[in-house]
């Protein structure tokens, strides 16, 4: 009965966590660009009483009697299903259809990568994330500039003052992975590379390499289905009491063989 309590055990705290991911994507249904995780489960080591395939005669074998030792968290998987677009007016505002990341230049040097394109010019005219952050390649605007547009094809002009014309100061590139799953989650509605996502591959909006192109004026909604959400919550509950009746019910009959010598 001693396994029932820790096998039960197991499996409560690994419900745990998996409520823990639930309430994370809930929290950022609404955060731009975010993609929500499903938690991985598998069973723990077994404890063998009969071996399977040891010799019970000289014609047979046994089929092996082994009591599994619960379950464990095993990995937290990303969803990379493409989330809604959402137009803002903003021209800076920037939504990725189809594949591919935007690349940003942090303050310790190192590049993050994210999908939320709400950017902005800073003082300098640069354009930055939310945060402050450079956006890759870097591409200022010249002050008291008119008309930016940000082509699909990641070509950001502008209006300088005195022309009629608009004059190209850039093009943004995109990142993607061969892995874009393994990415790590940093916060920031940022994204770092990994062994497990591989290197980064840059190329322009709509190139031959596959990236997606770019929308000016919208952002990528949340690819979080709140409805699921609470499908998954509802399991998880479910799941969490069932454990915790295990508990229950091998804690009494402990109670009972403890009576037994009274």
């Amino acid at each position: 009965m001693i396994r029932a309590l820790y096998t039960a055990a197991s499996g409560m705290s690994a419900q745990q966590a998996n409520l823990d991911t639930v309430a994370n994507n809930l929290a950022n249904s609404a955060t731009a660009g975010f993609r929500r995780r499903r938690l991985q489960f598998e069973d723990m080591i077994y404890q063998n009483l009969i071996t399977p395939g040891a010799a019970q005669s000289q014609q047979t074998v046994s089929a092996g009697l082994q009591i599994g030792l619960g379950t464990r968290s095993a990995s937290s998987e990303m969803i990379m299903l493409q989330g809604d677009p959402n137009q803002t007016g903003n021209l800076f505002d920037v939504a990725i259809q189809g594949q591919g990341f935007f690349q940003i230049s942090r303050p310790d040097g190192t590049i993050a990568y994210t999908r939320a394109g709400n950017f902005h010019p800073n003082s300098q005219g640069t354009i930055v994330t939310s945060d402050g952050d450079i956006v890759l390649p870097a591409i200022t605007i010249p002050p008291n500039s008119t008309s930016p547009t940000i082509s699909p094809y990641g070509i950001v002009s502008a209006v300088a003052p005195g022309q009629t014309a608009a004059s190209q100061l850039g093009v943004l590139q995109l990142a993607n992975f061969t892995n874009p799953g393994g990415l790590s989650s940093i916060g920031g509605n940022l994204f770092q590379q990994t062994d497990s996502s591989g290197n980064a591959i840059t190329d322009t909006p709509g190139g031959n390499s596959g990236m997606g192109t770019l929308q000016q004026g919208y952002l990528e909604n949340s690819n979080v289905d709140v409805v699921s959400e609470f499908v998954q919550m509802i399991m998880a509950q479910r799941a969490y009491e069932s454990n915790s009746k295990v508990v229950h019910v091998a804690d009494d009959m402990y109670s009972q063989i403890n009576g037994l010598v009274r």
